[in-house]
């Protein structure tokens, strides 16, 4: 079973932003999946990686629409994926020095983040992106 499943209501309506929204939710069961497996520190670091590099790939793709079009809400969003980077950054930091297990603490982190950003503060820029021709 999955840690964390995708649903219409993680849905902007955005099919790229949704592709990458779905990823993002796979690689977050990736990542939990190899933890609760007992996978060796050298896989978890690697696949915890993947996750931080792809997160803001799809963090990037967001903020460009929303220079490109003009989001009123630009600088607020961007702030708080900034902080999400930052913070999967100290993760990394202190997993790969041995002061912090990959816990379900962590886990829960990531996925509530997550899904409260796609379900609140992501919402906000569907109007503006659909109005500039993404669906």
């Amino acid at each position: 079973m999955a840690y964390m499943n995708w649903s219409d209501d993680l849905s902007v309506s955005i099919s790229e932003i949704d592709e990458q929204h779905k990823n993002l939710v796979a690689q977050i069961n990736t990542l939990h999946d190899a933890m609760r497996s007992g996978k060796g520190k050298d896989a978890l670091e690697k696949i915890l990686g993947e996750l931080a590099d792809y997160t803001q790939y799809h963090f990037g793709t967001e903020e460009e629409y929303m220079r490109e079009f003009g989001f009123s809400e630009y600088s607020t969003h961007k702030k708080q994926h900034d902080a999400f980077v930052a913070k999967v950054a100290e993760f990394q930091r202190a997993y790969a020095s041995g002061q912090l297990g990959l816990s379900i603490e962590v886990m829960k982190f990531l996925r509530d983040w997550v899904a409260g950003h796609i379900k609140g503060s992501d919402t906000h820029y569907i109007t503006c992106f659909q109005d500039h021709g993404l669906n």
